[in-house]
């Protein structure tokens, strides 16, 4: 039976340590900051997906530490509220705010995502939800909510790592979801789920590849500093998080689990 593994605790407490700073970029080749599958290729082309400029106003649902909101805010001068339910994310993503001058643009707040959102109607021009959307147990629910925040004519992102496209075993399943709570979806039903909720449906891609490539590249880096994450993490923590970055891997690189990103736009 796989128990559950800190991935984030005690990597959003020790973010801006040397060592995880070095896994980073051995693992992401340009390191703004992410914890997630995604990289800054694919982070700037989804940027231009939204259209976003000085003028805008960007939800990014699942902040983390907070740098995947400060380089949006670099890439088009838009206005970034970041919000997170992990307390540690927050208080280092408004440190590395206010660290870098950008506090009066990008903020953070600490809010569980799956539950109504504490904001008003119609607030915001965009909204980004970066392999996390997996993570929110009522997706329809909150879709409606997203729906409800943005402008009409607003867009929102969102990818979904954990597209069921081949068989899985239950021992795959548990160490795949060994780091939290999950979701796994069968194809076909966030498409149907954006348009239920409101939205058109803009646009989507198999985006897998670049999971496969990040994970086993994460695992490697990971295995490079083995003594000095021992140090952090301990044996039982660092042995399950690699079990869980060579499963994302097996998976994702024989297409039994994909990752899929989809861009919803509310109707004006």
């Amino acid at each position: 039976m796989n128990r559950k593994i800190d991935l984030f605790d005690s990597t959003y407490s020790h973010f801006e340590a040397e060592m995880l700073a070095r896994i980073r970029h051995k693992t992401f080749g340009e390191d703004f900051g992410q914890n997630s599958w995604t990289t800054a290729d694919e982070y700037r082309r989804w940027a231009r997906w939204l259209s976003l400029d000085e003028r805008s106003h960007v939800l990014e649902v699942a902040s983390g530490s907070g740098g995947p909101a400060l380089f949006l805010a670099g890439l088009c001068g838009a206005r970034v509220t970041g919000i997170d339910i992990n307390a540690h994310g927050v208080a280092t993503a408004t440190q590395r705010a206010e660290s870098e001058g950008a506090g009066d643009r990008v903020t953070f707040r600490e809010v569980d995502a799956g539950a109504k959102l504490p904001f008003a109607d119609a607030t915001f021009d965009a909204l980004l939800c970066i392999d996390s959307a997996n993570h929110l147990a009522e997706r329809f629910a909150v879709l409606q909510d997203w729906l409800r925040v943005l402008k009409p004519g607003g867009k929102a992102l969102f990818s979904d790592p954990v597209v069921v496209t081949g068989l899985v075993s239950n021992e795959e399943l548990a160490a795949r979801s060994s780091i939290g709570f999950f979701v796994f979806t069968p194809p076909g039903v966030n498409e149907r789920m954006i348009r239920e909720a409101g939205f058109e449906l803009a646009g989507q891609e198999d985006v897998t590849e670049n999971a496969a490539g990040v994970s086993r590249r994460w695992h490697d880096a990971r295995a490079e500093d083995r003594a000095a994450l021992l140090q952090i993490e301990g044996d039982e923590r660092f042995e399950g998080l690699q079990k869980f970055f060579a499963t994302v891997h097996a998976l994702t690189s024989q297409r039994r689990l994909s990752r899929f990103v989809y861009l919803a736009r509310r109707p004006i």
